[in-house]
């Protein structure tokens, strides 16, 4: 699961201009965690993910993440090879405001890192430079820094590829499979049936032009959807509802804010309570859903369709 609290070797406070070492290499998976400040008089500051630490010559940056303050707010990233800038891609939906404080999460995934501040996505940054290959981190600029923290991806943290699955073992799947692949539609048996207590986790890539995608808890014997999670990225609605006895119910929208975006990984936990189904993306809760179909024992099937590439389903 996706958590942000149990994080590895944390910085804190670090005086800035920062330089430190990552003690392990960067493989899809990974995360970087930067709690900070940003002050009233700030203009930018930057995230650097470098190789090496030269200052003479200048020391490769494999990522450079730089949120700027004046004239149209904007966040550029580029990279730095052979002390030579490439091609700027600049992101002017920015969600760091002076005087506030912010979570940056970077994910390493097998071709892009992948960025949310505070919760939110916000951009992707294809690799031009192996991550494996960065070994520190700088942080520079006008900013106060609370905290740098790592997790560093284990086997088990991301499917290898982050692309097809090898044949979905069903031991640590805990799901009897009903298709073995993980093309879609994919169904597939709950190992025990719902309840309280009960977690789903669903792993995924959102395709580039993605519309929309569905997850659904279905009873089988019924074929009654006690849950249907269908967020329509064309519209940016996070759609849940409910079909039962052959009708569908009514729609329920209302969300802080819409958590995906095209080209993005997640990980989405749906946490079965007492009175509702708990939703979390990416380690950040999203909604809940009171639960409209009472009868939990029967919940036995999941089901996923649409715009994603499906990467990895686990429940217990």
């Amino acid at each position: 699961m996706l958590s942000l609290n149990n994080l590895q070797n944390i910085i804190y406070n670090p005086i800035i201009p920062y330089v430190g070492t990552i003690t392990e290499q960067l493989k899809p998976g990974s995360l970087i965690v930067i709690r900070g400040h940003v002050p009233k008089d700030s203009e930018r500051f930057q995230v650097d993910f470098q190789l090496g630490n030269s200052l003479k010559p200048r020391a490769d940056v494999a990522f450079h993440f730089n949120p700027r303050f004046k004239r149209s707010s904007c966040i550029v990233c580029n990279t730095l090879t052979q002390e030579k800038w490439g091609w700027e891609e600049i992101t002017y939906d920015m969600p760091f405001r002076k005087e506030k404080s912010f979570e940056i999460v970077f994910m390493v995934l097998k071709n892009k890192f992948q960025v949310a501040v505070n919760g939110r996505h916000v951009l992707l940054y294809a690799h031009r430079i192996s991550p494996e290959q960065i070994d520190t981190v700088g942080i520079y600029g006008k900013v106060n820094i609370h905290s740098i923290g790592f997790r560093f991806s284990s086997a088990s943290a991301l499917p290898h590829t982050l692309g097809d699955l090898q044949s979905m073992e069903t031991s640590a799947l805990g799901l009897t499979q009903i298709n073995r692949e993980n093309s879609l539609p994919f169904e597939a048996r709950l190992n025990a049936s719902m309840g309280p207590g009960r977690t789903v986790v669903i792993k995924g890539e959102v395709n580039t032009n993605a519309r929309s995608f569905n997850v659904d808890l279905v009873a089988g014997k019924t074929r009654d959807i006690a849950l249907h999670l269908n967020p329509r990225l064309n519209v940016k609605a996070f759609v849940r509802n409910s079909f039962l006895q052959d009708a569908w119910g009514e729609e329920e929208r209302n969300i802080t804010c819409f958590p995906f975006s095209s080209g993005m990984y997640f990980e989405m936990i749906i946490y079965c309570d007492v009175r509702e189904f708990k939703v979390a993306i990416n380690g950040v809760h999203s909604l809940e859903y009171k639960h409209r179909f009472k009868d939990l024992s029967s919940i036995d099937t999941l089901s996923v369709d649409g715009d994603i590439r499906l990467l990895d389903v686990r429940s217990w």
